[in-house]
């Protein structure tokens, strides 16, 4: 599911709660009521049950009953579909039904992430419009969406714009705006020019370089959020052509922490986005609290990398001084996606710090499918990549620990190490007093490993018109209270105009 996707189906459809702005994925207490009034557990934590408000319904006005949940978890599970659910209901064993209003939950295990599983994973669905439809003509062409959520779909014109209207009779209350459209730019610099003109009241990714034109658009303001992106230099440690093997040169590991050791973060991340981001202290975001460890990755120490590749027999030779051994250079290809503007400009600053190493680094501008083909068949050698993380910091696991090797899985540096492993687990099991010694435990291990270098974590800057007021904004999710959004009576415009801009 894309963003904008992800942004829409979000105001039409409701999971049972959903996570807080504060991003606590442990605590239950902090997350909002969807679908769900009240729940409980059993007395081994094995069973969790959701009662559905009674007067929730469709959008058609039919009633919200459980076997709606059932029949989501089981059509999310069916292995037709794809799977891209696998994961996150794995500990999930089965739902059954007791009666029409409420939904159980039966666990594997305990695990810190059974409340977020069963009551915000998934979107819960109208049985009685899809029941009936097989899985094929699903994935193929899905009927009209009947939801549940503040906005109902009012107009989709593919390829150019989504629009959403207020469900006026909605359990929770009619959403505030009246609608809302999504309207779709070929790329960056058409969406902005779009927002300044006044044509679009909302973008989501205004770039630093963009606001040195906001003082001739005093009706923009903008929204700083902290970022759930970190950008990263990606190692493969499996050889390209064939996986048993090592990578020639990233399966050292003492090259890759000499590599780590030869790049310069905080220039890299000033030369390109100034003071919008920072240097991640490892794989994961500062919005987590919990995750922000004491210690940080390797420093940029040029003298003790020349030491190190020196003492590896990776010596320097002509006139360019590019490293070999063994008749080998000390050389790799590092694809970085064309559609990222950040990462296009970073690649020849980070290339001119390697070869200041002897280090060679040809750079491969990539369309995303043609990169994404590449990383998931291994047929790489390095990757200017990135990773959002979700609302839970559990994601760490399947981008970095063993479990998301292979089929179905992202950890496509085909990174392990047990200790890492356990070290994560321990954390994301910890008690929240506890939990940031334990995550700086596991960083440091992985860290050292240095199967890649976390280079930059963005912050999320948002333009939108001074005219909009809006709700509080989860960092991973600036639509979270989209419906409670509004327009003072004094401020609005007579003419149609496209609300938000992607």
């Amino acid at each position: 599911m894309t963003g904008q996707a992800k942004q829409i189906t979000e105001q039409i459809y409701d999971y049972l709660a959903d996570v807080g702005p504060d991003l606590d994925t442990r605590n239950e207490k902090g997350f909002r009521l969807g679908l769900s009034d009240r729940w409980r557990w059993s007395s081994d934590s094995l069973m969790l049950a959701f009662h559905i408000n009674p007067r929730a319904k469709w959008h058609d006005g039919v009633d919200v009953t459980a076997r709606d949940v059932q029949f989501t978890f089981a059509l999310n599970k069916d292995p037709a579909l794809g799977g891209r659910m696998d994961t996150e209901l794995a500990n999930i064993d089965s739902v059954t039904v007791t009666d029409s209003l409420t939904a159980v939950f039966w666990f594997h295990s305990r695990s810190p992430k059974q409340f977020l599983d069963a009551a915000a994973q998934l979107l819960v669905l109208p049985a009685h419009q899809l029941e009936k439809i097989s899985v094929d003509s699903l994935r193929e062409a899905a009927p009209p969406p009947i939801g549940t959520g503040r906005f109902r779909l009012r107009k989709w014109d593919k390829g150019a714009s989504v629009e959403i209207v207020a469900d006026t009779t909605n359990f929770r209350g009619r959403a505030r705006l009246d609608r809302v459209i999504w309207s779709v730019a070929p790329e960056v610099t058409t969406a902005v020019t779009r927002l300044f003109s006044g044509d679009a009241d909302l973008f989501e990714s205004l770039r630093p370089d963009d606001l040195k034109q906001l003082p001739q658009h005093t009706d923009i303001r903008t929204i700083l959020l902290p970022g759930m992106d970190y950008v990263f230099l990606r190692f493969n440690l499996r050889d390209p052509t064939n996986k048993a093997r090592p990578h020639p040169i990233f399966g050292d590991r003492d090259v890759r922490r000499a590599i780590a050791l030869s790049v310069n973060r905080g220039t890299l991340v000033r030369s390109v986005l100034d003071t919008f981001a920072l240097v991640p202290v490892g794989p994961t975001v500062r919005a987590y609290s919990s995750t922000d460890p004491t210690g940080v990755q390797l420093p940029f120490d040029s003298t003790r990398a020349t030491r190190l590749l020196d003492s590896l027999g990776w010596v320097r030779h002509g006139a360019e001084g590019i490293r070999a051994k063994n008749g080998k250079e000390l050389a790799f290809t590092l694809m970085i996606p064309s559609h990222s503007p950040s990462r296009v400009r970073m690649g020849p600053i980070l290339q001119e710090q390697l070869r200041r190493m002897g280090v060679r680094v040809q750079l491969e501008n990539l369309a995303q499918a043609t990169e994404t083909d590449k990383e998931t068949t291994g047929a790489f050698d390095a990757g200017l990549d990135v990773w959002t993380m979700p609302s839970s910091p559990d994601g760490m696991g399947q981008a970095w620990g063993t479990r998301g090797i292979g089929k179905n899985g992202v950890n496509y540096s085909s990174y392990s190490n047990p200790r890492f492993d356990a070290l994560l687990d321990s954390a994301l099991w910890a008690d929240p007093a506890k939990a940031r010694e334990k995550f700086t435990l596991a960083f440091a291990v992985i860290n050292d490993d240095a199967p890649a270098v976390w280079l930059y974590e963005p912050r999320k800057i948002i333009g939108i018109q001074r005219r909009i007021r809006t709700a509080k904004m989860r960092p991973d999710a600036w639509w979270f209270d989209l419906a409670d959004w509004y327009i003072p009576p004094s401020e609005r415009v007579l003419r149609d105009r496209i609300p938000l801009a992607r």
